[in-house]
């Protein structure tokens, strides 16, 4: 088991540790859980989804990188294939506040990433704050997407954002989680610059059409993908490194051991990544960056 799970493992019911225990208990863990695996554990414990997921805050919890606060949120992205995903806020010191990663972000991302269509709904151990609720605006679940929080009563977004202005009111009919791929190409076989560029062909910049991607080399030899997810009030648009660094933290990897990172964007973007992706990774000890442009 991943040691960030240590301090909270054994506050758990010893029904739930017994259920989890063959999907949690090694260092390969994913911070997900299939639906199949969920089913299991639902049927084990005698759990609806509401429950297994609140059930799981904890572990999600125990995901976060809180140097700056030190309190840690955790959330669960609940997708329509029945995939549950982890997510946790993150927080980077020696860079600004702008770039930190909220749990609501981090889950959905996480879901993204792994190629997650659609939400059914987002838990989370405190209420979503206005950054996260306009963030979640975005999403093709629209405001019926369901908000669950502890010994609370279940909730739309539409309650939590009333009279919401979304990419609805700017006539945006692709909607973030929504497949694209936006077809640009470049000639190079070096897998961390394709992943990059996989990356930004599935980016979410419907606004700015500025489209942009990121690789991350690990110095455990693993890639890590991040893709920029723009969103109509600009501000809570997720940078495609703060999308990287969610799939290395939540996936176990260390976000202070980037061995290389490959950003790749348009020649021509109005919005460019490179300078504030650039002094982010310095903050973060990685002194090998390259960007390429299509």
């Amino acid at each position: 088991m991943q040691a960030r799970f240590h301090s909270v493992w054994m506050q758990l019911p010893s029904k739930l540790q017994d259920a989890l225990l063959p999907h949690i208990g090694n260092n390969d863990f994913p911070a997900m859980l299939t639906a199949e695996q969920a089913k299991s554990v639902k049927k084990a414990c005698d759990f609806d989804d509401n429950t297994l997921a609140i059930a799981l805050l904890p572990l999600a919890a125990a995901c976060s990188l809180t140097p700056i606060s030190h309190f840690n949120v955790g959330a669960i992205a609940h997708g329509e294939s029945g995939t549950l995903y982890f997510g946790a806020n993150m927080e980077f010191t020696d860079v600004p506040l702008q770039q930190t990663i909220h749990a609501e972000q981090c889950a959905i991302t996480h879901a993204w990433l792994r190629g997650e269509k659609k939400l059914k709904s987002i838990t989370v151990n405190y209420s979503p704050c206005g950054h996260c609720r306009q963030f979640m605006n975005e999403l093709n679940s629209g405001t019926q997407l369901e908000v669950h929080l502890p010994k609370q009563p279940p909730s739309t977004l539409g309650n939590y954002l009333p009279a919401p202005f979304g990419p609805n009111d700017l006539g945006i009919t692709t909607l973030l989680m929504d497949p694209v791929n936006h077809g640009y190409k470049l000639e190079t076989t070096d897998k961390l610059v394709l992943a990059a560029l996989d990356a930004a062909n599935q980016s979410h910049a419907p606004y700015s059409h500025s489209y942009s991607g990121i690789a991350l080399l690990g110095k455990d030899g693993k890639i890590y993908p991040g893709r920029y997810a723009e969103n109509a009030a600009f501000n809570p648009s997720l940078p495609p490194l703060q999308a990287a660094l969610i799939l290395m933290n939540i996936s176990g990897g260390d976000c202070l051991a980037v061995e290389r990172a490959v950003l790749v964007e348009g020649k021509n973007n109005k919005v460019s990544q490179r300078n504030a992706t650039q002094s982010t990774l310095a903050a973060l000890g990685c002194s090998k960056f390259e960007c390429y442009t299509f």
